[in-house]
């Protein structure tokens, strides 16, 4: 195991000796880490965290610290990350509160950039990319494979969809909807599909036509948006569509803060 002298490491932390912890880092008890994982330097570790392998932590992070939420008693909730992630530069995310799961998760594979914030009770999925100072509230949810700009504050119980792109500076105050492009640029409406990142991610041009033509029945037909719901079901039963666009309009349904359309 190589641990560097200047770093504390209390005792009861579980680390591998496939680990490597770095100058002036700070393990807290209750932390147990996976295999190969490495805290390059200055990285505060604490509460009850559990971490996958692979993952890699670089410096002035600060994982599993207390929830900046009032109410608060100190009660042992935990953050719980997966595999292969990249924690950049002065990266926060907060453990969980009692109110709200007593959970924070973070998925596998997710870049998450520097100065970005992870609130309380958040759960971010696979794939996730976070760019630099991204500032999630508590209880947020990241689906897999989303992307959340530079700059971005979001609200509280919101919820970004699969594949969404979400450009730099954007105010995400309701739910933003699967494979979809959202910018301030466009009044912090979402514009089109995410047709790059589809295609990156393996979409068929099928799977993107029925996207398409999906988005053109939510924002450009004259239906409210139970009515384009309904619509959409409709093709779905004739074969029309598949299931992205059968993901699509139950996440619309099931939206508790709205859409961004």
């Amino acid at each position: 195991m190589s641990i560097h002298p200047t770093a504390i490491v209390a005792e009861g932390a579980k680390i591998p000796e496939s680990c490597t912890v770095g100058p002036y880092c700070t393990v807290g008890a209750n932390v147990v880490l996976g295999e190969r994982c490495e805290l390059v330097s200055h990285v505060v570790l604490d509460g009850h965290l559990t971490m996958g392998a692979d993952n890699r932590v670089f410096s002035f992070a600060c994982l599993g610290v207390a929830p900046q939420d009032l109410k608060y008693k100190g009660e042992p909730t935990r953050l719980v990350i997966g595999d292969k992630n990249d924690f950049r530069e002065y990266v926060t995310i907060s453990r969980g509160t009692a109110g709200g799961g007593g959970v924070t998760r973070v998925g596998s594979g997710c870049l998450i950039m520097a100065y970005t914030h992870i609130g309380h009770d958040s759960v971010i999925g696979d794939g996730v990319i976070l760019a630099n100072a991204a500032t999630l509230a508590g209880h947020v949810t990241v689906e897999d494979y989303a992307v959340v700009g530079a700059l971005n504050p979001v609200h509280q119980f919101c919820t970004i969809g699969r594949y969404a792109y979400i450009g730099g500076g954007t105010t995400i105050t309701q739910d933003v909807l699967p494979y979809s492009l959202t910018s301030i640029e466009r009044n912090n409406h979402a514009y089109g599909i995410n047709k790059v990142g589809l295609e990156r991610k393996g979409f068929t041009p099928e799977e993107i036509k029925q996207l398409r033509a999906a988005y053109r029945v939510l924002q450009r037909s004259k239906l409210n948006t139970a009515e384009a719901v309904q619509a959409m079901r409709e093709k779905i039963a004739s074969g029309e569509f598949g299931e992205k666009v059968a993901y699509l309009a139950e996440f619309i349904a099931k939206s508790e803060r709205g859409v961004i359309k």
